[in-house]
């Protein structure tokens, strides 16, 4: 991820109006012993649980004009979770980390944050 993260940075760095960039951690200081670069960066730590994660998307996200909640968001994705082995048999797929699963999920969170 640290040559990733180096692209969003430049990226950043040349199109400030364009373009904003963050990160995520599970750890408060696991980011500093890999990436010293960053250090005075602010990480979103979410302690590795789903509701972390969804918490701080809700920080990273927070000017959108749509902002949903955190019991929203694990409402969602209680519902795709039952979903995910239909959807990772119906691509054949033998992994949640392929093309068409990540495709199908997308979908399927769309229309599940619809209702």
């Amino acid at each position: 991820m640290p040559f990733e993260l180096g692209i969003a940075v430049a990226w950043a760095a040349q199109n400030p109006s364009r373009h904003t960039w963050f990160t995520c951690e599970k750890d408060h200081y696991r980011p500093l012993k890999s990436i010293s670069d960053l250090n005075g960066t602010d990480f979103h730590i979410h302690q590795g649980t789903v509701e972390g994660v969804m918490r701080e998307l809700c920080n990273v996200f927070v000017r959108r004009r749509k902002r949903p909640d955190v019991p929203f968001m694990m409402s969602v994705y209680r519902k795709l979770r039952k979903r995910l082995p239909l959807i990772q048999h119906t691509a054949g797929a033998a992994s949640l980390f392929e093309a068409r699963v990540f495709d199908d999920m997308c979908i399927a969170v769309a229309k599940l944050s619809k209702r």
